[in-house]
């Protein structure tokens, strides 16, 4: 049956073969160690460092630029890299985003832009860069944060009913749950043992992420914490109210795709359009790249394209 086979597929078969049994003893070792390596959240792996809760707490809000040590920083500037979630040190995301625009003007100085123009652009991007990066940051974590919340809740919910006073519940999820809201409601936990009290802890939360549907459940507690009533029944319902709310969010931005689409690809096809101009025919704008009226009608057609963008956001874009 395989005398007609060359020697040379074995080989084939047995180098195949090992390189297999090479990735499958790789997996294992990676998935062996993941959990080692990954803990629930941020807070529980600085736990595992053996350092006390306090300095646990204190490291967090570090971490967060919520220790006053970003002295350079703007009140507002500081508050959206708060609720981005960066850890990084803001000094270093500094030169990593000034370096980045620093790169892209001199990109643009190499494919013919004027050494003043490239200086112009790169004073532009050194404070759009940092904070256009930030606010993709928060809105991925608010994207996150929203789809935890209710499990959150519901797991609050269930600890109550389990006889837990209302501070050992949020502690529940600080070890239950992952990032960003394990980190967040560990946060809550360690203020209270500090001597915090939760209404004040809780605001802390809401200005630590910024989510709209916080102000809700820091509402329901507050008002429990001082007038009294069944947290319970309260969570239960809120916890119905925002997913409500999430289904709702869903359908809307589902029902505007056409609008946000239409906005993405008639912003993109007139810069695809230039850069494969400048990239197969770099001498297509040589004659009058110098004439200033080239660049003056350049920066008019910009200025109205983002000016239709952002009118087509705002059609498409609801509130609520």
């Amino acid at each position: 049956m395989f005398e007609g086979l060359s020697p040379i597929y074995a080989v084939y078969a047995a180098a195949a073969l090992t390189g297999i049994m090479i990735a499958e003893g790789l997996y294992l070792l990676y998935a062996g160690r993941s959990d080692k390596r990954t803990a629930i959240n941020r807070r529980m792996k600085l736990s595992e460092n053996k350092i006390s809760q306090e300095q646990v707490l204190v490291q967090l809000r570090k971490e967060r630029g919520l220790d006053g040590g970003s002295r350079f920083s703007l009140d507002r500037f500081r508050a959206l890299r708060t609720q981005s979630g960066m850890t990084m040190p803001l000094s270093k995301f500094l030169m990593m985003t000034s370096g980045t625009a620093a790169a892209l003007a001199l990109v643009a100085i190499w494919y013919g832009l004027s050494l003043l123009s490239g200086l112009v652009l790169f004073c532009v991007l050194v404070p759009v860069l940092p904070v256009m990066t930030m606010r993709w940051m928060r809105k991925r974590r608010h994207k996150r944060f929203g789809i935890q919340l209710p499990e959150a809740l519901e797991l609050i919910t269930r600890g109550l009913k389990a006889g837990h006073p209302v501070p050992v519940a949020i502690a529940m999820v600080a070890r239950e749950m992952a990032d960003p809201i394990g980190t967040e409601f560990g946060v809550i936990a360690d203020e209270v043992t500090y001597g915090s009290d939760l209404v004040s802890a809780l605001n802390n939360l809401f200005d630590r992420v910024g989510h709209e549907d916080l102000p809700l459940f820091v509402t329901a507690v507050s008002i429990q914490t001082s007038s009294g009533g069944n947290l319970r029944e309260i969570l239960d319902g809120l916890s119905l109210t925002i997913r409500d709310r999430g289904k709702l969010r869903r359908k809307v931005r589902a029902i505007s795709t056409e609008g946000r689409m239409s906005a993405y690809i008639l912003t993109a096809v007139p810069v695809l359009l230039f850069t494969a101009i400048m990239v197969l025919m770099p001498q297509f704008y040589r004659d009058v790249w110098g004439e200033a009226k080239t660049w003056y009608m350049l920066t008019g057609s910009v200025l109205w394209l983002l000016l239709g963008n952002a009118i087509m956001f705002k059609m498409s874009n609801f509130r609520f």
